[in-house]
Order: structure tokens, then C-alpha cells, then sequence
């Protein structure tokens, strides 16, 4: 997997990519044991949908975005950035 995962917890998880939230949910759906189907339908969207945010499609639905990462039980936290994180 590309995505460095720290200990299947991605708490406090700094996600700078689009591709790296699919990183993220691949695995977790992964560790699960389900199909791209069966998480698209426990999440209630289209197959299609979650194939493309898997694979960090750049322009996704904002609120279908949120409603995958919330089945799968996580959680979007905004932060400002330091002027030191470059």
C-alpha cells in the first residue's frame, strides 16, 4: 500500500491529497472484508462513486465524500495551518 497507515488509526491523519483519502478508505474497506459494492451500498452511494474517491478523482461531491468517510467512521477536522508547516 502506498499510503503510510499508522497503526490502522488515522488519528490526527494530515491529508493533503485526494488520493490519500482513498488510500485510507481502500484500506479500511479492505480490513473489513467488503466489496467495492457492498461499501457503496452501506455508505448509499453508486459503486462508481466510491471507486473514484478510492482512487483520488479530484472532483468528487463534497457530501457524498462525507457521508463515505462517516460510515466508515471518521470524522473531517479543519485545522489553520502554522506558517512553520511551510
Amino acid at each position: 500500500m502506498g499510503y503510510k497507515y499508522m497503526q490502522d488509526k488515522p488519528t490526527g491523519t494530515v491529508v493533503k491529497e485526494p488520493k490519500e483519502i482513498g488510500q485510507i478508505l481502500r484500506h479500511l474497506r479492505k480490513k473489513s472484508k467488503l466489496t467495492q459494492q457492498e461499501a457503496a451500498a452501506m455508505c448509499k452511494v453508486g459503486t462508481r462513486f466510491l471507486s473514484e474517491l478510492e482512487n483520488g478523482k479530484q472532483s468528487l461531491h463534497l457530501g457524498k465524500v462525507l457521508k463515505v468517510l462517516q460510515a466508515f467512521g471518521l470524522v473531517v477536522a479543519l485545522k489553520r495551518k502554522d506558517l512553520q508547516d511551510g
